[in-house]
């Protein structure tokens, strides 16, 4: 799928609709001090072995795309609800 690099839209700052840079959002580094990942780490440490089946079948042929709008006029960063798609491609616009 093709996304253009640059869109016009909604700046809750400065309230009105302004060109805004499209980037995609970066997955960070998970945290080991999380809850989540501190349950599993004593779930599978030691001699008890992995606590979960492997995962069967394959991974979704779709992924979630998180995009970043910037505001040009202010900076202001505002990331909208994702949907799914194969593949995302940011493009420069044509005229």
């Amino acid at each position: 799928m093709h996304y253009p690099k640059r869109v016009s839209a909604y700046c809750p700052k400065c309230r009105i609709h302004t060109p805004h840079d499209v980037e995609k959002g970066k997955k960070r580094p998970a945290s080991e001090m999380k809850w989540g990942q501190r349950r599993f780490r004593r779930a599978t440490g030691g001699y008890g072995g992995f606590p979960r089946p492997k995962p069967e079948g394959r991974a979704k042929a779709v992924r979630r795309v998180n995009l970043k709008y910037k505001c040009q006029k202010c900076k202001y960063t505002v990331q909208p609800p994702s949907w799914r798609a194969g593949t995302l491609e940011l493009v420069e616009q044509h005229k």
